[in-house]
């Protein structure tokens, strides 16, 4: 076993059998009260018309977004979407004190958490222990999945 994702991935050290459950998911970061959710997005690449994880998602309380790969078959509009719908549900529909919680690991979320920091909202980043430093450092509060692997599972 790996002492950890960024180890395994490093090692290559793979477990294709893991999944995640959305409703899991989705409790771990927003309680059960749904009511205390205000919105809860996720964002991704259009899967093969096989492919029942966005309906799994959506059944699980998520809001699903995704878009076409490009001709290189890589994701895009993925980042910049998730900045887009944070930055609009700010000036939108939240008041200075509310709770923002980003599931992701990347840094290019560091300019946007701390723009929302700095007009007084709470960003929680959610994700594994790699996650960026810089984004780490950036947020309000950084909850690692790391502990919680094996209660993620479906």
């Amino acid at each position: 076993m790996a002492l950890d994702i960024y180890y395994a991935m490093t090692n290559r050290i793979i477990d294709t059998g893991y999944r995640i459950s959305f409703g899991k998911l989705y409790q771990f970061i927003g309680g059960t009260d749904r009511q205390e959710t205000a919105r809860a997005m996720l964002f991704g690449s259009k899967p093969p018309e096989n492919d029942a994880i966005w309906d799994i998602a959506k059944r699980a309380g998520f809001e699903v977004v995704t878009h076409d790969r490009n001709a290189a078959n890589k994701e895009k509009k993925i980042d910049t979407g998730i900045v887009t719908e944070m930055t609009r549900d700010a000036y939108r529909n939240a008041t200075p004190g509310d709770a923002f919680t980003l599931v992701s690991g990347d840094s290019d979320y560091v300019p946007t958490v701390e723009a929302l920091i700095g007009d007084g909202f709470q960003v929680d980043v959610v994700f594994w222990d790699h996650a960026a430093r810089e984004l780490r450092d950036s947020c309000s509060n950084f909850i690692s999945l790391n502990p919680h692997l094996d209660a993620l599972r479906p």
